[in-house]
């Protein structure tokens, strides 16, 4: 595959004649789009002193969708030609028979440019990745002898696309990713502990080769495993908690962002269907969704339908004001399309999706928060988790938590759990934090088989009578 700029249209196809293919295959339907793309990537892995896999992936096609009402027909192909073009047209209108609709507004344009638009892959050399995996590697043992293992992670990949809509108007944009994870695994006395530490965002590959910015993260991979090596089993019970700022944002993108995009609310499936307008979280909670932050991994110029990405505020001062939409949904529920409508690739069809999610900061005192917690955990790193959005229940592993008693940090404890659901965490949040922010650029969502790029974040917050699930009190 050529490493030349991505001119579908110029290459592959004639822009009249996919104009006309298109418009033949939405007559009579409300929406649709025809979505091509070119991606490739590259992942290294050091580990254990030796390079582990060196990967790359390249692949190019199109999906071409015709929407009417709640129907959506979808066809895609690795074969980006007039041909297969037409094909996918006839399936398509299958779906959505003679429809009868009338076609939906354009979505807006943008000259937004959020990120570079230069290709991560070629940002190095492919020696001069390996040589900084071997670096990695070496410093994260010289840092402690206690190191026993070290696992090194540098990811890039270029995603480009085009849009094709029936108006003939053509929307295109270049997305890069980066990031560099590592792990190390630490050993005294026969006991083993981990830690990790990584990030990136939609920027160029040359800083995070940078020695200044891995180093940063290998000594904060083998803190935490440090930190683990000391840990007590975790007490189990109901009680007061206190999450820490940033990457703990991963809650409530799970616990509350699913339960707030358009098509569960649509199909009254969330927890939070039918409150619109209504309190949903204590006073002082605002939660926005905001895909226009520059270089962040969550962001994108134009969602996968080419609508701008917005910021878009979800729950101001506790009451619930909005959802995220792609074009359907919103259509569906009377309301705007706010730019959140992505998908994983041209195989798959766009649905409402999160970008970055975050709440805003208060004006509390970090520390004045955790000195008020008379009995219970303050948790700053989180592992998996799972969420019924239906109820809004939700289950998170916690990767550095902390026993605080009568305002006092005691040990680390390892193997706590947080058990609680969405709904009653935002109406039981007690403080909030002057310390908001976002994580280091490690998300990933996952919705009905689908993975997208995320981000998260939130302050210091304190939050009443979640379920604790450990080893015992």
């Amino acid at each position: 595959m050529s490493d030349a700029p991505f001119r579908p249209f110029e290459t592959h196809l004639d822009l009249e004649n996919s104009t006309k293919i298109l418009r033949d295959a939405l007559n009579g339907a409300e929406d649709g789009e025809l979505f091509l793309e070119r991606r490739r990537s590259e992942s290294l892995v050091f580990d254990d002193g030796r390079v582990k896999t060196a990967s790359y992936d390249a692949s190019e096609g199109f999906g071409l969708r015709a929407v009417n009402g709640e129907v959506a027909g979808y066809a895609h192909a690795t074969e980006i030609s007039e041909a297969a073009l037409k094909r996918a047209s006839e399936t398509a209108r299958l779906a959505v028979g003679q429809g009868g609709g009338i076609l939906a507004p354009a979505p807006a344009g943008t000259n937004k440019k959020l990120y570079t638009d230069s290709d991560p892959i070629a940002g190095a050399d492919f020696p001069v990745k390996i040589e900084t995996l071997r670096e990695i590697d070496s410093f994260a043992r010289e840092l402690d002898s206690r190191v026993v293992q070290v696992t090194a992670t540098i990811a890039a990949t270029l995603q480009e696309v085009a849009i094709l809509r029936p108006e003939g108007g053509l929307v295109t944009d270049v997305r890069p990713m980066t990031r560099v994870n590592v792990s190390v695994i630490v050993e005294e006395n026969g006991r083993r502990e981990s830690g990790t530490a990584g990030g990136g965002g939609r920027v160029a590959l040359d800083g995070l080769l940078d020695p200044q910015d891995w180093q940063g993260k290998a000594r904060e991979a083998l803190r935490i495993a440090l930190v683990n090596l000391e840990a007590e089993p975790a007490p189990a019970g109901v009680m007061d908690i206190v999450l820490g700022p940033g990457w703990p944002g991963i809650l409530l993108h799970e616990a509350i962002g699913h339960g707030l995009e358009g098509d569960a609310n649509r199909k009254g499936a969330s927890v939070f269907a039918g409150l619109m307008g209504q309190q949903i979280a204590s006073k002082g909670v605002t939660v926005l969704d905001d895909g226009t932050i520059p270089d962040r991994r969550g962001s994108i110029t134009v969602d996968d339908e080419g609508t701008p990405s917005g910021k878009n505020v979800l729950i101001e001062d506790g009451i619930l004001v909005g959802f995220m939409q792609d074009r359907q949904n919103a259509r569906l529920m009377g309301d705007k399309p706010t730019g959140n409508g992505r998908r994983e690739s041209y195989a798959h069809v766009p649905m409402p999706r999160m970008t970055n999610t975050y709440m805003l900061g208060g004006d509390a005192d970090p520390a004045d928060i955790v000195a008020d917690l008379d009995d219970g955990i303050w948790a700053v790193g989180f592992g998996g988790g799972q969420v019924d959005i239906t109820n809004g229940k939700f289950v998170f592993s916690c990767t550095e938590a902390y026993r605080v008693k009568n305002g006092k940090v005691g040990a680390p404890v390892k193997g706590a759990t947080l058990i609680g659901d969405g709904a009653n965490a935002l109406k039981r949040i007690q403080a909030l934090g002057n310390d908001m922010a976002l994580d280091p650029g490690m998300g990933n969502c996952g919705k009905a088989g689908q993975w997208v790029p995320v981000g998260v974040g939130q302050p210091t917050v304190k939050i009443g009578g979640l379920t604790v699930g450990g080893a015992g009190n």
